[in-house]
């Protein structure tokens, strides 16, 4: 599916559906062209194996173009449980749970997460990914191993992949 980048009089919500999309796609493509150029992407929360951040729209592209091939879930659906707008015009926090199969096993999965997105232009400039990174592991069957990097000390995000 080619990338399209969104118009400028697209508002955060518009962007989040656009997000979401993308994400069912497992399109980095799609994605990364939804960011201004020098967005940050942040995952404040603790999960192994990824970097805390991602700083600028080709890091962006990169980091989910290797996350999302080397990983067998296949997300069918994303359940949006709350979306509460701010005072701020740019900003939109979503509570969302996305489900689906991982393909290696056929095992189903949920992933209950929050977005904090902020919307500028039409791009995203800055978002904040809290998902439960053992919850992924779990799903992927790789828990164990999570477990094993963060007892040697290595699940440090800082750290990188």
């Amino acid at each position: 599916m080619p990338s399209v980048i969104p118009s400028a009089a697209l508002g955060p919500r518009a962007i989040l559906d656009h997000y979401h999309q993308a994400m069912l796609h497992k399109s980095a493509d799609e994605l990364a062209d939804l960011y201004a150029i020098d967005a940050v992407h942040e995952f404040p929360f603790l999960f192994p194996g990824m970097p805390a951040r991602h700083q600028g729209r080709e890091e962006i592209r990169a980091g989910y173009r290797a996350a999302w091939r080397a990983s067998p879930a296949q997300p069918g659906r994303i359940d949006e449980i709350a979306v509460h707008e701010s005072t701020d015009p740019e900003v939109i926090t979503v509570e969302q749970v996305v489900t689906g199969t991982v393909t290696t096993t056929g095992a189903p999965f949920r992933l209950p997460g929050l977005l904090v997105m902020r919307v500028r232009d039409g791009e995203i400039v800055h978002l904040r990914d809290y998902m439960d990174g053992l919850a992924v592991a779990h799903a992927m069957g790789r828990l164990p191993a999570v477990t094993a990097l963060l007892g040697q000390g290595r699940g440090d995000p800082s750290e990188g992949p």
